[in-house]
């Protein structure tokens, strides 16, 4: 099994690590990796995740980590990640459904 980002999770990941980068490069990178490295621990376990609220799809689930949630797809032979956000925003449902690998 393996870990596949998204272009919508790298794009999420991109602008979370510019927006910390404007008060500290060094925070940004160390926080980009610390949340990396926790999203990618779910291949060990996907089904640990939660199941996402605002979907009815056992396949789609997530892990908190601090304030951002990272929302992924568990398929047969691979994880897809497919959100990374602030926890507190609504998952838009029709954005992780039409995803681009």
């Amino acid at each position: 099994m393996k870990i596949v980002w998204s272009l919508g999770a790298q794009t999420n990941l991109q602008e979370i690590g510019d927006y910390i980068a404007q008060d500290s490069p060094d925070r940004a990178f160390s926080f980009l990796f610390e949340l990396i490295d926790y999203a990618e621990k779910v291949l060990m376990f996907p089904r640990a995740g939660r199941k996402v609220p605002e979907t009815d799809l056992d396949e789609i689930r997530e892990v908190i980590h601090k304030n951002y949630r990272v929302v992924y797809l568990m398929q047969k032979h691979q994880v897809l990640i497919l959100s990374v956000q602030e926890g507190h925003k609504m998952l838009k449902v029709s954005e992780i459904c039409d995803t681009d690998i």
